[in-house]
């Protein structure tokens, strides 16, 4: 393969850290094709009064991006799958997901575990879905909005504005920041965003020259993990700060779906487990929302929706 490929990413520290390891691979299996990076500046690194539970769904980290695609400018484009909308533009498809990495999230202290927190202690946080199922595990603590990179949420703990932040540990281990981490959040207890700790690649629709080279680089069972989870996530319906939480993991000839759907307002929190094949993975995701929406979850849902 001797075609250039121009590969666009946002311009922060992690997401250039996550398109290099993008880029290794697609040179380690085809050393002849030049690549070459692109930053795009979207509407989430512009407006920083955006909520970022808003900012995942409306998809203001990744629009500029496929736009860029739909005019040529660049050949595919390398996202945090959590920061990717259910619905992609006309002209544009999902083409690849790398294996995926820890999905837990993690707590970052000075030196305290979740456990050991002051009473009333401010965690650093704009998600809905990481503020309900911490009030679950320490109602005592305070929930408060945080905004800026990875970089820049550490800090604010280091110099005592929080006393700690919630934060993926994919995204810390990609920056080789693993000895930050005070606490890893048990999958028990902590569900993550949809698709996080999965990286996408975006390219246009049917595009024959980049075909092989995403089929080259794509990981199958994590494919079909995230297919689950964003038919999921499709299917319930997210409103605008809906905490809805998913992960779906394949061993095997099995698809197991973890998922869960919160109140905003009481914090109640509903969760379900759904089993399927492989195969069947978005009508197992799918399955999983109808077994919530009749738990009650379509309340929820209506609520946040409300907001």
């Amino acid at each position: 393969m001797t075609k250039r490929i121009i590969v666009g990413t946002r311009g922060s520290r992690l997401a250039l850290v996550q398109t290099r390891i993008v880029t290794d691979r697609i040179m380690k299996l085809f050393p002849d094709a030049g690549v070459t990076v692109t930053k795009v500046v979207t509407r989430g690194d512009r407006d920083r009064s955006l909520k970022m539970d808003f900012a995942e769904q409306d998809g203001v980290f990744i629009r500029e991006l496929e736009a860029a695609l739909l005019d040529g400018r660049i050949d595919m484009a390398v996202h945090s799958l959590k920061d990717v909308p259910t619905e992609i533009p006309a002209g544009c498809q999902l083409a690849a997901v790398l294996e995926r990495d820890d999905p837990r999230d993690v707590l970052i202290t000075n030196g305290e575990t979740l456990a050991g927190l002051r009473p009333r202690g401010r965690i650093g946080t704009s998600s809905s879905r990481r503020s309900v199922q911490l009030a679950n595990l320490r109602p005592d603590l305070i929930m408060s909005p945080i905004r800026g990179n990875v970089d820049t949420r550490v800090r604010k703990v280091l110099d005592g504005e929080y006393d700690g932040v919630v934060l993926a540990a994919a995204g810390l281990a990609r920056l080789g920041w693993q000895n930050k981490i005070t606490d890893y959040l048990p999958l028990e207890d902590f569900l993550p965003a949809v698709g996080q700790a999965a990286l996408v690649i975006e390219t246009r629709a049917n595009d024959p020259d980049m075909q092989p080279i995403v089929s080259g680089i794509n990981h199958p069972p994590t494919w079909e993990s995230v297919a689950a989870e964003r038919a999921f996530l499709l299917a319930v319906g997210g409103g605008c700060t809906a905490p809805i939480a998913a992960l779906a993991t394949v061993e095997g000839h099995s698809l197991r779906i973890d998922g869960m759907v919160a109140s905003v307002r009481t914090r109640q929190v509903l969760r379900a487990v759904q089993v399927g094949a492989p195969e069947q993975a978005e009508e197992t995701g799918r399955n999983l929302a109808r077994r919530l929406l009749g738990m009650g979850a379509a309340s929820f849902i209506a609520e946040a929706k409300t907001c």
